[in-house]
Parts: structure tokens; sequence; C-alpha cells
């Protein structure tokens, strides 16, 4: 990197902005590594994702590289403070935990010196910006490309035609490169052509709630997975011949979700079609090929295509997966299996294709993401075909990256840990395990660590949001998707309730405390909506109320994304991780939040279940009803009747609809009070058991706020988290992935 650091120094910064200096530095280190990222003649994995959430890659590369505090040093001699690049906004060309954690895959694949290839949709406009107005979202396009994208490798000479029933789409790659002991390339097709074509490139996740824009989501996931499987098939006979029996010997492809489960029929297709090779034959390579990571148990995620949807756009698709179909009757046929789980094992009934279950026929290996999410789906989701092929299931809890989550977000406890360890914990296959020995000499340290980042995230959310929230206040934070199941709105009532207890002196040794939330809405999500706009009408009463305000604060911070991330999983004092049991698959926030040195304070659900193990329950707060308490009382629970006998629940839930909180005459508010006490046409009343569980959320937290005020005693605990959470590297994840699924080295 001399090369880098000495254009660095010669670099005239006089009269340039910061978008300017941005570009011009970036591609200065982009000469250092664009000439290293072609797959080499050897096994190699590639990744398929719709999703790819970086976030800002200007530092995070600089540091891969080894140059991130020689710039900050040489730009400082020009007068120029690197930290001006932080207004240069992510891509946000992922909506949450699954992009987030394919990118982590990306850096730690290329930081094990793995042979690891990622490949997406270079969306035009990302997931979309977050504004909130009168306390409602409001989206906005995601133009991140107005700041330029030096980072990305533009190869036209490699475009491929990608073919649909009426047009046909050029799909252009733009190269990445991903940093490490190797460098690696994520590849991020655009689409190009007729105006049809790049509308599948335009927008992430458009609105499907139209046919329409069921067939644009059905138009980008096959775009991007034939354009890869493509790309694969003919790399192979060109380095190989057409013996493509030894297919699976040189490529390993791992599905990420359902979303790109088409490559199956699409590498089928291809076999059949340009190299004649029998469907059966066909199949079989792909069986050896594909393996498919499972994200969720909600069935609507859980993709399903009609046929007909199918047909109408990707005609010689729909024809490979009936033959496929029909390939899979015969197969299971030829078994003892009864009718009743054969039904339960076809991927086509009744006109329509369910990805998840092709996905499970045709790969080699299927993975959960954290434990229980595992066991869930092999004794219910795909509880069948576990017990027909229970050598393909594997469990692989994700992990994230330290280099990002920690070294780069959080130098001040990392400067902790290498005074405590040494600083060989940085490396990629090294942890920072022990620390668990060193934890009781650390906690005066860590308190003012852990003081100085709060601060650096109260001073970041006064620029951004015009907020000023005094510095002795603790942070518990829950940041991620805005979803149902995810229990945001279990929190919103839980604040009323330490409102009204603190405001009527039942509590009266409270900690001063602020919730901070962060999160997007899916568009067409109302309900989801409905929640934002509740936690930010909680904000304006508790806020504006100065008999309660020194105590307690509540803050939505706009446009939440990686960037913004980094400063809260630093800053923050407990992680709230309160998903409804057994519908996290595993979550990756939290172990963000663990490696910074936030206390959990969740249910037993994903992910949280080994984070407990790891740092100790004595270290965390669990609280809440379990995966086999739920199925017990799923029948007969009456939220109706627990909402009489618990008065609080009944005060808090009633300022939905009494006046107390305005939802501005739209409904919102009602409709949430009676998804909670009537359910809706297609599911119960309190299907998510916010009512059930309140209670001992709302004990747990003053629990936590207690504990608090014995600041060594529960810098304790965080520290013990910060010193257990190696674990939840995705380093380890990756080596795990690909010693026991990819078989690469």
């Amino acid at each position: 990197m001399s090369g880098y650091l000495q254009e660095l120094r010669n670099l005239d910064v006089k009269g340039k902005d910061v978008i300017t200096l941005y570009n011009e530095i970036s591609e200065l280190a982009m000469r250092e590594c664009t000439t290293r990222i072609s797959a080499k003649e050897e096994r190699n994995a590639y990744y398929l994702s719709m999703e790819y959430l970086i976030g800002r890659s200007f530092y995070n590369n600089l540091m891969e590289l080894g140059v991130l505090e020689e710039t900050r040093r040489i730009l400082a001699e020009k007068g120029v403070d690197i930290n001006v690049f932080e207004e240069i906004e992510d891509a946000a060309l992922g909506n949450g935990g699954l992009g987030r954690l394919a990118a982590c895959f990306m850096d730690s694949a290329a930081a094990l010196g793995l042979p690891l290839y990622g490949y997406g949709i270079r969306f035009r406009y990302g997931l979309f910006r977050q504004r909130i107005e009168e306390g409602f979202q409001k989206e906005l396009p995601d133009d991140w490309q107005r700041f330029g994208d030096p980072w990305s490798i533009r190869r036209e000479e490699e475009a491929r035609k990608i073919e649909f029933a009426y047009f046909t789409a050029l799909a252009v790659p733009y190269d990445i490169p991903v940093i490490g002991k190797r460098v690696n390339c994520l590849r991020l097709y655009q689409a190009e052509g007729c105006p049809e074509a790049e509308k599948i490139s335009e927008y992430l996740y458009p609105a499907d709630d139209t046919e329409e824009g069921k067939l644009l989501r059905l138009r980008q996931e096959y775009f991007f997975s034939a354009a890869a499987i493509g790309e694969l098939v003919e790399r192979h006979a060109k380095l190989y011949g057409k013996h493509f029996e030894s297919f699976p010997k040189y490529n390993t492809v791992q599905l990420n979700d359902t979303h790109p489960v088409l490559a199956i029929a699409e590498l089928v297709r291809l076999l059949t079609v340009k190299y004649r090779i029998s469907v059966p034959k066909a199949a079989e390579i792909a069986k050896q090929t594909f393996n498919y990571t499972n994200h969720t148990v909600l069935p609507e995620a859980l993709e399903c295509w009609r046929e007909e949807l199918v047909r109408k756009i990707l005609p010689d698709i729909a024809d490979i997966l009936l033959q496929l179909a029909t390939l899979q009757k015969r197969e299971l046929k030829r078994t003892a299996l009864t009718e009743s789980a054969c039904s339960d094992l076809i991927f086509y009934d009744k006109g329509v294709f369910s990805m998840a279950k092709l996905a499970v026929w045709c790969s080699t290996s299927i993975n959960g993401v954290a434990a229980l999410h595992t066991e869930i789906l092999k004794k219910n989701l795909f509880a069948t075909a576990y017990s027909v092929y229970p050598e393909k299931f594997q469990n692989k809890t994700n992990g994230v990256t330290k280099r990002r989550w920690l070294m780069l977000n959080n130098p001040e406890l990392s400067k902790l840990i290498d005074g405590a360890i040494g600083p060989q914990w940085r490396e990629a296959r090294a942890d920072h395990s022990a620390l668990k020995g060193k934890v009781s000499s650390l906690e005066e340290d860590f308190i003012k660590v852990k003081r100085e980042k709060r601060r650096q995230l109260f001073s970041y959310i006064e620029e951004r949001e015009g907020v000023k929230i005094p510095e002795h206040f603790l942070v518990f934070a829950q940041v991620k998707r805005l979803h149902e199941y995810k229990r945001q709105f279990m929190t919103a009532l839980a604040i009323l309730e330490l409102y009204e207890l603190i405001k009527s002196g039942q509590v009266n040794d409270f900690r001063p405390s602020l919730f901070l939330f962060g999160a997007k809405s899916a568009p067409s999500y109302t309900r989801a909506k409905g929640i934002i706009k509740l936690i930010n009408e909680i904000a304006k009463l508790v806020n504006n109320d100065e008999q309660v305000n020194q105590r307690l604060r509540v803050v939505f911070v706009q446009n939440y994304d990686v960037s913004y991330a980094e400063k809260i999983v630093a800053g923050t004092d407990v992680s709230l991780q309160v998903s409804t049991a057994g519908l996290e698959a595993s979550g990756t926030g939290n172990m963000k939040f663990m490696m910074n040195g936030a206390v959990t304070c969740g249910t037993l659900d994903g992910a949280n279940i080994e984070i407990v193990e790891q740092a100790g329950e004595e270290n965390n707060y669990i609280f809440g009803a379990t995966v086999d308490e739920i199925a017990r009382i799923s029948e007969s629970y009456d939220p109706c009747a627990l909402l009489d006998q618990k008065p609080l629940h009944k005060k808090a839930l009633e300022s939905l609809v009494d006046g107390t909180l305005s939802d501005g005459g739209t409904g919102c508010f009602s409709e949430l009070y009676g998804s909670l006490t009537e359910g809706a046409s297609w599911h119960k009343p309190d299907n998510y058991y916010v009512l059930y569980d309140l209670e001992p959320y709302v004990n747990t937290l003053l629990d936590i706020n207690r504990d608090s005020g014995n600041e060594r005693a529960f810098a304790h605990k965080q520290l013990e988290n910060v010193a257990s959470s190696s674990f939840f590297s995705s380093d380890r994840t990756i080596a795990e992935y690909a010693e026991k699924i990819w078989h690469i080295s």
C-alpha cells in the first residue's frame, strides 16, 4: 500500500468538496485491489442473495487494507478531518438482518482467505430513505449513487442476456472487491435495455400487493439468479469442457433464503437445453451443487409462486419446474412414504410452486441460523423432510464481523481489549475469550469507554434528529426491522406503563433512561407504520412531561441504517431482543450489541438462547413465555380476560383510544388496539402474545434499571458479554460453512 500512501500525500485537497475527495481517495485505494478479484481454478463457493446491506465502504476498506490510521494522519496534516466522510450515506441494498448477514459473511470469507463470491442486484435505489413527519413514516427514494460509486468496477464486456417472455434484459455486472487475507468479489448485476428491463434493478423489494408487483419481484429473483448460474455454467464449460458431472466438484452454491431458488431451475434448464443432459441427470447435478439457508418460519416469507404467474413471464422455467415436479413425484413413489408424507414434501401442488420445498428437495444441505431455529425446522416446518433426509439438516448459528462491529465502530473498547490480552485477538481466526479472566480488573476502564460511546451516540442523535439527551442517561435500544413479531409494540406499551409508574410516584428511584428505537416498516405494512406513529406519539408525551422527562425519554431515529447502527450498538447499555419465542430465526443485532458490551433483555428466542449460554443468564435478563409455553396456552389464551385482571395493562392500552395519544385521525391506533383485543380475519387476538409477556417485561426493565445503579456490578455483566461474544463472530460461522457445507479451504 506504499503506492497508495504516496499518492495520498501528493493529493491536492484545496477547494475540493467532501464528495470529490471521497471519490478521489477511494479510487486511489481501489488501484491496490482491482487486479485480484476473479475466481481462480479451484473449488469455489458462491453466495446468492437478494440483499447485501454493506454499509459505508470507505472506512471499512481502508481498515482492511491496513491504511486507515495513516490516511487519518495524512489528511489531518492537510487540514481534513477524516470524519467528514460520514456524510456519504450507506447504500441501503438490504432490508435488515438478511442483507447485513450476507455482507458479514463476505467480509469473513475474505478475512479467512476462503474463495467465496457473492451475487446479487445493483439496485438503482435502495430500500428507501425514511423521514418521520408528524410521527408518520414517509418513504423517499434512496439515491445512494448520488455520491458516486468508486468501490465498484463496471464489467460491461461480461454482460449477459436474460430472456423473459416479452423482452430481453442485459445483466451488466459491477464488481465490488471484498478485502481481507484474499480479495474476493461481490458481483451485483444492473439491468439495462428497454424500459421494462431497467425496472428490474430500479427498486429493492417493490410493493407486491398487485399482480404487476409480484411479476416484478419474480423478474428480479430470476434476473440475478440466471445471470449468476449462466456465468458459472459458461465458466465451467470453458475450463473443463462439457463434463458437467464434475460441476459440483468445482462449484457449490448457497441460496440465502428463498429469493434465489429459481437458480435451481435455471441450472437444470441450461444443462438440458444447451448441453443436452437429461432432466434426471441435471437434477442430480443440481442436488449436489445447491445448499439452502432458511431464515424464517413465518409462512408469508416462504415464497410460493402460482404457475400462471411464472408461465406468464418465464415459460421455459415453468416447464422445467413442472418436469422437476414430475421427477420428484416419481422419486417419492419409489419410497415407502405414506401419501400424506409425500404430499407434504412435493414442491408443486394445486398450481403453486413452493420455493422452500424445492430448495429442501434439491439441496445437499439445509441449515437454520440458530440452535432453536434449526430444531423448529426439523420438528415443525420441515418435519417430514427431516424424517426422510436427516443427513441434510445442519445448524449454523449466525455471526457478525468483529472488524466492522468492534474494531471499526468501537476503537476505544478495542484498545481496552488490546491492553488486557494483546492485539492478537484482531486476527481473523483469533478471539478475545481470554478477556474472561480479566473482567474484574477492567470494570472502571470499561465504564469510561461506555460513557464516551454514549456521548458520541448522543452527539450523533442531536446532529441528526435535533434531540438533546443528557449524557448520564442509560440507553435501552430496540433497533431492527419493524415487524409485529419483533414486538416493538410491546416495548411501546411497556414505556407507557413505566411512564405511569414514575408519574404516579409508584416508582421513585428510576435511573434516567432513554428508550431508543430505529426501524423501517415495509411501505405497504400498515399496522407496522401505525406502531411507528405510536412510538413517536409516546415520545412526544414522555419527553414533554417535565414531571417525568428527567428520568425517562424516548427517541425514534430516522432512516436507521448501518452507519447509525455502528453508533447505537457501541453506545447502548441494554439490548432489547423481545420477539415472540419461536419466531426470530436468529438475529444478528443481538450479537453486535453483546460484542459492544450491552446486556440482553430478551425472550428465549433465536440466538438469545446461545448468548445466555455463552455469557451466563446471570449476566443477562431473560423473561417471557417459551416456545413450549406458547404451544400449551395457544388455544386457551384470552387477552381480554387478562386485561380485566391487569389494570396497568388496560390503562396503557386504553391510552391508544381514549384521547391520550393522537393518531392524526387515521384510525391506526384503534386498529392496533383491536389487533390485541379482537384480532382480524387473518389472525386471532394478540397473535404475538404482547399482553401475555408485558408484565414480566416491565418487571425485567425495572430490575435492569435498579441493577444499573451499581455501576461496577453492571459493568461486570456487560464486560462478561464482551468477553463471551467471540462465538458470535461471523468468522466462526463461515469457517463452519466452509468445513461442513461448502468443503472449501
